[in-house]
């Protein structure tokens, strides 16, 4: 149920982006990749675990970086840090220990960041959004 859901809702944002032109806005993505980056953290607080909190700004520092530095340049950064974090949720488990985080997060989050990298990947093809400033 979580990959469903996390794929329907990043193609339904990105739609409803798309419908009232908020991704007219090159910051848009990039915005969503650094919103999506710190939930991590959210979790590390609701799970009270400093180390976790810790770790994951390093991590969530790396992803703002990458937007930033997409929106600057290309947006194909942005699809790429887009598409990284559905790996990262993959491992996340794995490399960071962070009690809050919900046992559907990792897969709704996956879906969510690989159809939502998908999607803005699509307008970049097709040029209805700029990749380059």
């Amino acid at each position: 149920m979580a990959l469903l859901v996390g794929a329907f809702l990043a193609l339904a944002v990105g739609l409803f982006a798309t419908a009232t032109r908020l991704d007219r806005d090159r910051a848009f993505y990039p915005t969503v990749t650094i919103v999506i980056a710190s939930y991590y953290a959210l979790f590390a607080v609701m799970g009270a675990s400093t180390d976790a909190l810790m770790l994951e700004s390093v991590v969530i520092a790396v992803f703002l970086a990458f937007a930033v530095f997409g929106f600057r340049s290309s947006l194909w950064l942005v699809v790429l840090a887009l598409a990284a974090h559905g790996v990262f949720d993959l491992v996340h488990g794995r490399v960071i220990s962070n009690p809050g985080v919900p046992a559907w997060w990792p897969a709704f989050c996956l879906t969510y960041d690989v159809a939502a990298a998908a999607y803005l990947a699509w307008l970049l093809k097709s040029n209805r959004v700029r990749a380059a400033t």
